[in-house]
């Protein structure tokens, strides 16, 4: 089940990213031509291109994710802190593997706010949490997100024994799950999650409904800034940032239904 989850997620989030209805518009668009449907044809290209040009210019997706991101507070106060939770997804395991070497990617914050808290609390434990997130992991990955963390956290020096590797999980439901069962946290302990801030809100849902008790939301890799800022000429950036919000909406909405 949790496998036939997983699968139906990824093939989900790839319907619907915006690109993904970029493509279908063209093809729509090509099929009306070659049907001499000139007028559908006209109207669609149309809209495709102002939809295009709007998504280049303005930022639209930050009006998405912002409320999101701002769910919880950044830098919030912390006293005391047993352990530190890392959600995965911050590896470009790919790049890792071809160079021979750690590579992060955008959200890299994970892994470097994690580091600093762990050196703010030294005696904290860290845990990482991830296996891989992709699909062509069913087949098996070079290396897991756990290695690639592994790697770094060592790297940047932190003792090898306070390090707690979790590295079967391909979502943040398993995340929760396989952690808890890894730790098996006491009520008293107070843990701190480390994760994108527009992914802390499922994440806090996921973890609190797997049963971890105490949890502090450390919300990192914030992709949002004031709207005027945005203005330009950037599709890739806009793109990405409007990804990023819907796959959380739908990811919200998803994994209350399944009680995730």
């Amino acid at each position: 089940m949790d496998t036939l989850f997983f699968v139906a997620s990824k093939t989900l989030g790839a319907l619907l990213r915006a690109e993904t209805w970029i493509v279908i518009a063209l093809a729509v668009t090509v099929l009306a031509l070659l049907l001499e449907r000139r007028r559908l044809a006209l109207t669609v290209s149309a809209v495709t291109l102002v939809a295009l040009l709007l998504l280049t210019i303005l930022p639209l997706g930050d009006l998405l994710l912002e409320p999101i991101e701002r769910r919880y507070p950044a830098n919030p106060p912390l006293e005391r802190v047993d352990g530190i939770i890392v959600l995965g997804g911050a590896e470009d395991i790919d790049a890792s593997v071809y160079w021979g070497q750690t590579q992060l990617n955008e959200a890299g914050e994970r892994f470097t706010a994690a580091m600093a808290l762990a050196r703010r609390f030294p005696e904290a434990r860290v845990l990482f949490t991830g296996g891989s997130g992709a699909l062509r992991g069913l087949g098996g990955v070079p290396i897991s997100e756990a290695a690639a963390a592994e790697t770094f956290f060592r790297e940047q020096g932190l003792d090898p024994a306070r390090l707690i590797l979790e590295g079967r999980s391909r979502n943040t439901a398993e995340n929760a799950r396989l952690s808890l069962q890894l730790v098996r946290p006491q009520p008293e302990d107070d843990f701190v999650l480390v994760t994108s801030a527009s992914h802390m809100p499922r994440a806090i849902r996921s973890f609190t409904a797997a049963g971890w008790p105490t949890l502090t939301p450390y919300p990192v890799d914030f992709r949002t800034s004031s709207f005027a800022s945005g203005v330009g000429w950037d599709l890739p950036r806009n793109l990405r940032v409007l990804n990023t919000a819907i796959r959380e909406y739908a990811g919200q909405v998803v994994y209350e239904l399944t009680g995730r």
